[in-house]
């Protein structure tokens, strides 16, 4: 006795005829997307190696073995791995015409040396293949979760038979993406297989910078006391050297943000012409511009929690305690600086202003929000304000280190604050940007981006080049 799941159509229109749709296979991916389609108002049979025993299908749809299944519909869903697609063969001649959707992915990149759609095809070469739906998961499916991934990569020889799936797609309320000829098949496959691919780079840079600062601060805080004054420092390991890095760290990836940007400018000024391709290393790390800036967005978040805290550290009380008793029984009292005061405000004023902007250019690269603007006021956030930040969370570090950054005192073994190295990439991008914006030189870079070339010759590879704009 078969476990039905009731349902009813969403979308049927009991005037028309209903679709029918096959699908090979009945576990999780393809009972989820079979209930999906009933309740889009399709007619669905299932083709099973033992219909008998085929459970918790949805109601309304026909149970039935692969070959009389298969003579249901001319649209047949291929829900099995690829290792069971050996049986295909015997039914080459009822699904001859026919068109078979390969949703299947492996187990790792390159598991075999072709696709699986493409195997498919060769399995049944009368047949048009299709690739789709192998990113869209059973879950997403079950639950019509609106945070997971909606759009669907379709690919295939037939451009018939790609429109009519991708019609399908559509109907479920998802986005086809065409890529091209089944060639694309294995590009699709490993979609899913990829493990924060463009993640990678700027994962191992923060590390590493949050490793060196980390050390470089111990070393400076918490080893030379112990060296010269036998003093136990330890304790800044927990708040006070992680709020050193984490700010560092964000600073010096938001300028890592905009390096590559001024670095193709300066390329593009030197050749004369933008129909030249980048280095593969600037190339990608333009690509990773969004990762690198949302882990700074990160750090800066940190910063802000590891000093809202600091008021409540015993350190900081026993520090003021201390000093509070020390005032009242020499009966002095710290005179007031207005500059000082100056100085302090400016430096908290900055350091919000800074982390306002921060939030505002993370929130736009979202893609629920970067689509709802169009190309010029997405660059006007991401460029504009996004050099006013720098501006501002470089003056921030800047105020905050005042003449300390210059006093000899400073120094630790010959090593300055790490606030000073943090500033060396910043102050360095800001400093080119002003020249590239100056208007001799933003002219010709204007003239560029249009398509002026210095050099005619290079007109010719106009086609393969890419263009940072």
């Amino acid at each position: 006795m078969e476990k039905t799941t009731d349902v009813l159509p969403l979308t049927m229109n009991s005037s028309e005829k209903q679709e029918t749709v096959c699908i090979f296979g009945t576990g999780d991916f393809g009972q989820s997307l079979g209930l999906e389609m009933l309740q889009c108002g399709y007619s669905i049979v299932f083709g099973s190696r033992n219909p008998r025993m085929s459970s918790l299908l949805p109601n309304g749809a026909e149970v039935l073995s692969y070959s009389e299944a298969a003579q249901k519909s001319d649209i047949i869903i291929i829900a099995i791995h690829r290792e069971h697609y050996d049986f295909l063969t015997e039914l080459t001649e009822v699904l001859n015409g026919k068109i078979l959707v390969d949703v299947s992915n492996n187990l790792k990149i390159k598991q075999y040396p072709e696709s699986n759609a493409e195997y498919l095809a060769q399995l049944v070469p009368g047949a048009h293949v299709v690739k789709a739906f192998n990113t869209i998961s059973a879950w997403a499916l079950q639950s019509r979760a609106l945070d997971a991934s909606r759009q669907v990569f379709v690919c295939g020889n037939d451009s018939k038979a790609k429109q009519r799936v991708m019609d399908i797609v559509r109907s479920l309320g998802l986005t086809p993406l065409d890529k091209g000829s089944l060639m694309a098949a294995n590009e699709i496959e490993n979609y899913p297989l990829q493990l924060f691919t463009m993640w990678k780079f700027p994962f191992y840079l923060s590390a590493v910078l949050c490793v060196f600062f980390f050390f470089y601060c111990v070393i400076r805080e918490v080893i030379y006391p112990y060296v010269y004054e036998k003093k136990d420092r330890t304790f800044r390991l927990a708040i006070s050297i992680p709020n050193r890095v984490f700010p560092i760290a964000a600073l010096t990836l938001l300028a890592l943000v905009y390096l590559p940007g001024v670095i193709a400018a300066i390329l593009q000024l030197y050749r004369g012409t933008k129909y030249r391709r980048f280095p593969d290393w600037l190339d990608h790390w333009m690509l990773c511009r969004k990762q690198l800036g949302l882990i700074a967005l990160g750090f800066a978040f940190l910063h802000v929690l590891y000093t809202l805290v600091i008021p409540i550290r015993y350190y900081v009380r026993w520090t003021w305690t201390n000093r509070t008793i020390a005032q009242a029984i020499a009966k002095k009292e710290s005179p007031f600086s207005t500059s000082t005061a100056w100085l302090s405000d400016s430096y908290v004023a900055m350091g919000m202003l800074g982390f306002f902007l921060f939030v505002l250019l993370g929130i736009t690269s979202l893609p629920s929000v970067s689509n709802m603007l169009n190309w010029r006021e997405f660059r006007f956030v991401q460029s504009k304000l996004g050099y006013l930040t720098l501006i501002l969370c470089t003056a921030h570090t800047l105020v905050y280190g005042g003449k300390r950054f210059l006093s000899p005192s400073s120094l630790v073994w010959y090593l300055p604050s790490a606030y000073v190295i943090a500033l060396i990439i910043p102050c360095t991008v800001l400093a080119i940007k002003f020249i590239l914006i100056l208007p001799c030189i933003d002219k010709t870079l204007t003239r560029i981006h249009e398509g002026w070339e210095r050099n005619p010759k290079f007109s010719e590879s106009a086609l393969n080049g890419k263009t940072d704009i």
